[in-house]
């Protein structure tokens, strides 16, 4: 009999030690989900898109009269490539602008207008993230509209020896679309024009605010 109770107890403490021992395995319920990782944002790559802004400037010119400063609304696209360097981003950009920047007429009905212009820029940035603040600077063109009714003048030169600076932050929404503001000033520099009374020097420098959208690939 006691053999017996003793068989009995070892029995049920074996069983006891095997249901503890299963409690502790892990569930089988259903297969184990792998994390997602997603992958870091980089600002790395070609991008194009289109951008619309404002204008506002000065006409430099020798002559004796003054002309008055230009302003309008501009409107165009840009094409570019970054690099990202760890924090650092580097890229190239060049854009083509139509303008409506015009001085009106002065008392004598002269004017001064800047229909277009364009650049060739390099940029450098700090990123944090989809956040990138950045500096440019480049080689700027365009073109100057002179026009004096009084004495039947009229000039429309392509200046290509201006620069541009300036400075921007975009936001990455999504992997591919990119918006931002950009600051640009840009001198087209002067060049020389010759009318009935003389020759002279007719320029415009100017500043711009515009807003962007990118796409970048």
């Amino acid at each position: 009999m006691k053999k017996f109770l003793l068989t009995s107890v070892a029995a049920l403490g074996l069983i006891a030690a095997g249901a503890a021992s299963a409690a502790d395995l892990p569930s089988r319920k259903g297969p184990v989900v792998a994390p997602v990782y997603v992958p870091a944002f980089t600002w790395t790559g070609f991008y194009v898109g289109a951008n619309a802004g404002y204008g506002w400037g000065n006409v430099n010119t020798n002559a004796a009269v003054s002309i008055g400063d230009l302003d309008g609304f501009i409107g165009g696209g840009q094409v570019g490539y970054n690099y990202q360097i760890g924090q650092f981003v580097l890229g190239a950009e060049a854009d083509f602008q139509g303008a409506d920047l015009d001085t009106g007429k002065n008392l004598l009905g002269a004017s001064v207008k800047t229909e277009y212009f364009g650049t060739v820029r390099a940029r450098a940035g700090v990123a944090f993230d989809r956040f990138l603040v950045y500096a440019t600077g480049g080689w700027a063109y365009g073109n100057v509209k002179t026009s004096i009714p009084l004495i039947g003048f009229s000039s429309d030169r392509t200046h290509t020896g201006g620069f541009a600076v300036g400075g921007g932050v975009e936001y990455a929404f999504t992997n591919n679309l990119i918006g931002g503001v950009e600051y640009l000033y840009v001198d087209l520099g002067e060049k020389n024009v010759t009318t009935l009374v003389g020759t002279g020097k007719v320029g415009t420098d100017f500043s711009v605010v515009r807003a962007r959208l990118s796409y970048k690939f």
